[in-house]
């Protein structure tokens, strides 16, 4: 019987400490498993939309893994996310499979939503995902929506919204933060800081000392995070997970992140420094985290080169699926359409 049988089953020969010790490994590991499905998704994406597969722009995460899962893999099976345009990654932890999502990103007939949204609007309500969006801070009002159901039902559910640093000095932003603050609503505000709006550096269009002023003008606990560790992601998004779901009202976290493509996948980055580019290339979160893990004796080399081999495979698998799956049919043109 395998450490983590025994222990559900506090089996003989278990303790509170060795089922405590396997159960951190366990989780560890499925926190560098999501990271690395993610990356190796994105960087099929990316050869996808070089051979002109992908219909439209698509969007890249790749560097902001810790982001986006420290933070969805914080948050119970309940519990509602909503992303912006660069949201593979918030998908893929909120456990889309990866075939139809990316049926749907190449506008398959059995993507997650039809092949309607492409890669910039897949919503997988299901699994409490209220969508991708190409609107600059499109899903805040979303999360919020959702946060005030939550409240109104007494069920428990916190709401999440993603958005990068472009939305610092969206209005709706703002508006939902007072909101928030206000009716005390359990949504935490994520900001995946990534240092560039589309092709702008923040600093040259954000006015300011501090990101976290943002939401602390309206009283709501705000705080920078090392957007590079997933660890750090998922313990500040676990304290502001508590808070929302005892009525203590939002939080605003500020994760300092990279994307290590462009804005969209065709941009060649002329605009970045390749001194920065590089001081944030050491801090790739899959490779510190491989490290870690090592460090820790949660896994070795050969552990880790068979998750990525596992990975690898999988993601193969649903590059053959979506390329293989039906366009959709003429006589779906006109479902789902009011008017």
């Amino acid at each position: 019987m395998a450490a983590s049988t025994k222990c559900a089953a506090g089996g003989a020969g278990s303790s509170k400490a060795q089922c405590g010790a396997q159960d951190a490994t366990e989780d560890s590991l499925r926190l560098y498993r999501t990271m690395l499905l993610i990356r190796h998704f994105e960087e099929s994406v990316r050869r996808l939309a070089a051979a002109g597969e992908t219909p439209g722009l698509v969007h890249l995460c790749s560097g902001q893994e810790a982001t986006n899962v420290g933070v969805v893999l914080a948050l119970r099976e309940g519990d509602y996310i909503a992303s912006h345009h660069r949201g593979h990654g918030h998908c893929i932890a909120k456990g889309a499979p990866i075939d139809l999502l990316l049926a749907e990103i190449l506008g398959k007939a059995p993507g997650i939503c039809g092949g309607r949204s492409g890669s910039m609007h897949v919503v997988d309500l299901p699994r409490g995902n209220l969508g991708t969006n190409g609107i600059v801070g499109g899903g805040i009002p979303l999360a919020a929506g959702a946060a005030l159901a939550a409240r109104a039902r007494g069920t428990g559910e916190v709401a999440v919204c993603f958005f990068g640093d472009g939305a610092l000095n969206q209005g709706l932003l703002h508006e939902c933060m007072n909101m928030a603050a206000i009716w005390n609503l359990p949504v935490i505000f994520v900001c995946e800081n990534n240092g560039y709006g589309e092709f702008t550096a923040m600093e040259d269009v954000t006015a300011g000392p501090s990101v976290n002023a943002r939401g602390e003008v309206f009283g709501i606990p705000s705080i920078a995070v090392d957007g590079m560790n997933v660890r750090a992601v998922r313990s500040a998004t676990l304290a502001a997970a508590a808070r929302a779901r005892v009525g203590e009202g939002p939080s605003f976290l500020v994760c300092n992140t990279w994307r290590y493509g462009g804005h969209h996948a065709g941009d060649k980055q002329d605009y970045k420094d390749n001194d920065e580019t590089k001081r944030w290339e050491a801090l790739d979160p899959l490779i510190t985290f491989a490290h870690t893990l090592m460090a820790e004796k949660r896994a070795s080399r050969d552990d880790l080169a068979a998750i990525e081999a596992e990975v690898a495979g999988q993601v193969k698998a649903a590059v053959a699926f979506a390329r293989a799956a039906p366009q959709p049919a003429l006589e779906a043109l006109e479902a789902h359409v009011h008017g």
